[in-house]
């Protein structure tokens, strides 16, 4: 299994968004930096599936300097840039490193379960990861931005993952629509405890070895033990939810 819910449509190119009040164009470059960077390293688990679930490997080679090298190989191909070059002390550059960080963190703190030896499935599978570093990022950067990936209420297995009140209503007014372009981003600027954010939804859409797992047939365990949610190619699997401080 290759996907989760969280390997989806991997180093997608990001368009651009629309929405009544949507983000600046600088909120939206810098949410596609970092949708695109954990893309990056999500991509790295999701090929690296098999080597992580084989019980006769070891040592599988997926520090966290050896999957940060890759995310950043994977983010340079995409972006055509070197995240390293990126001003640390701009808000990008303090949010990117923090990211990288995150990357660095998680695969450090799981060595012991993704080698050990003798053991198949290790239950390391992209959505845990995405779950992870957003959670290690968030830690990072407290009230400076907020990251975390979510998805329709119904295909949602972790409860950490449900979406806000502005998540649901952006997902079921917008990036459900039957007329809302794919691959297009929905932003907004809104008002919470008297702090305007630029929140910002990066829509992602199941692949081939996403179906594993949420494809057919449906209610069928799959082999995390879920039930399976019946999806199809192409459909809406999840989203990155993006939160920023207007630039």
């Amino acid at each position: 299994m290759k996907c989760g819910l969280a390997a989806l449509l991997v180093l997608q190119m990001l368009s651009g968004s629309a929405a009544a009040t949507e983000a600046a164009p600088a909120d939206l470059a810098i949410a596609r930096s970092l949708a695109t960077m954990l893309q990056s390293a999500r991509s790295v688990i999701s090929v690296n599936q098999e080597r992580i679930n084989d019980p006769a490997l070891g040592d599988k080679g997926l520090s966290g300097a050896a999957v940060l090298e890759k995310a950043i190989a994977n983010y340079t191909q995409a972006t055509g840039r070197d995240p390293n070059t990126i001003d640390p002390t701009s808000y990008e550059g303090r949010l990117i490193r923090a990211q990288m960080d995150a990357v660095v963190e998680v695969m450090d703190a799981n060595q012991a379960t993704i080698n050990a030896e003798g053991e198949g499935f290790k239950g390391f599978i992209p959505a845990t990861f995405t779950r992870l570093v957003t959670e290690a990022f968030q830690a990072r950067v407290g009230e400076e931005a907020s990251m975390k990936f979510t998805a329709p209420p119904v295909l949602i297995r972790n409860r950490k993952a449900r979406p806000d009140a502005f998540e649901a209503a952006a997902i079921r007014d917008y990036l459900e629509a039957a007329d809302w372009p794919k691959g297009q981003i929905y932003s907004a600027l809104v008002s919470a405890d008297g702090q305007e954010r630029a929140r910002i939804m990066v829509p992602e859409y199941y692949v081939p070895s996403c179906l594993t797992c949420h494809g057919d047939p449906a209610g069928e365990l799959d082999i995390t033990g879920y039930p399976k949610e019946g999806a199809h190619e192409g459909d809406l699997g999840g989203v990155i939810s993006i939160g920023l401080i207007p630039q």
